[in-house]
């Protein structure tokens, strides 16, 4: 804040993502307006404007806070155990409040350009994908995993599966043992096979 009172840089920018997440939290993305937005977080409509050019960026930019603020990274002993607790966070957080926030954000896509463009480009999820890349280069310290496994592609690959399984069921929930088969029968071998090396590899 300023010697006013008034808050300023990093301390407003998460003043307005917040009071937007809690306004598409309520409303909706379709009822999430600027003034809205200025008035919950105590500013005005040029503060917000100064940062985010339109409603579809500061609403993608609201997610991807909550996403941040609510990410942890598993830290077990062991690369199944870490990636099965991811995974399982991922799948609750698909049914929770802030999955509801993507979810309608994806659902008003359809009919916003400017938004499809924006989760377009936001679609490798980086929080996500940054989780698993801990997980994988902490397994290659253990020794569990070659240095060849932390690779984006290999990160990318669970979550990949899971929101498959999402568009396959129509749900916002995958069952425990689905989760198991994704660690289990999936991640884990191409884990363990990105040592592996011979002709055409």
């Amino acid at each position: 804040m300023d010697g006013t009172g008034r808050r300023r840089g990093a301390a407003l920018e998460d003043a307005i993502l917040r009071a937007a997440a809690d306004e598409m939290r309520e409303a909706g993305y379709a009822g999430m307006t600027m003034d809205k937005v200025a008035r919950r977080a105590g500013t005005n409509k040029n503060a917000i404007y100064r940062r985010w050019p339109n409603r579809a960026a500061l609403g993608v930019a609201a997610y991807r806070q909550l996403a941040r603020a609510q990410m942890t990274v598993p830290d077990t002993g062991t690369l199944r155990a870490d990636a099965l607790e991811l995974l399982a966070k991922a799948n609750a957080t698909w049914s929770s409040p802030q999955g509801a926030v993507l979810r309608d954000l994806l659902a008003a896509a359809g009919d916003d350009p400017q938004l499809l463009g924006l989760l377009r480009e936001q679609a490798g999820d980086t929080t996500m994908d940054n989780a698993w890349l801990t997980l994988l280069g902490r397994a290659v310290a253990r020794g569990e995993a070659p240095p060849e496994a932390v690779h984006p592609r290999v990160a990318s690959l669970p979550m990949t599966m899971l929101r498959g399984e999402y568009a396959v069921r129509g749900l916002p929930s995958v069952p425990g043992a689905v989760l198991t088969e994704i660690v289990d029968e999936v991640f884990l071998p191409l884990v363990r096979g990105r040592g592996a090396t011979g002709p055409g590899r």
